[in-house]
């Protein structure tokens, strides 16, 4: 479900966000963001939706002390890394393997 927007995600430089499977946009997304965003749902899925959360913020932060940028703390995620990775894939969600985004961790 994709739900079209102005005001979430907050700030000029997200597009959208995936909250449990909702896609919340400010205009209409492309396949390969509709791609990406399935593969967050699919994520979000296996974690039961609060690991997923827990774990992105706390990868997040320690991206954050390593990287001390913002932007490429976001971008090394292990969650993103796949999901970038994979979003030009057609049917990239029919062959993908459970906890894909394991392998992302630490290359």
């Amino acid at each position: 479900m994709v739900i079209y927007n102005r005001y979430i995600p907050f700030g000029k430089k997200y597009f959208a966000i995936n909250l449990c499977g909702i896609v919340f946009a400010k205009s209409r997304l492309s396949t390969i963001d509709s791609r990406h965003e399935r593969i967050h749902t699919m994520q979000q899925r296996e974690m039961l939706f609060v690991g997923f959360f827990l774990w992105y913020v706390t990868e997040w932060l320690v991206r954050l002390i390593i990287y001390r940028n913002l932007y490429r703390a976001y971008r090394n995620i292990s969650f993103e890394r796949e999901a970038y990775a994979n979003q030009h894939i057609k049917g990239y969600s029919h062959t993908r393997k459970h906890y894909a985004w394991i392998r992302y961790i630490l290359n």
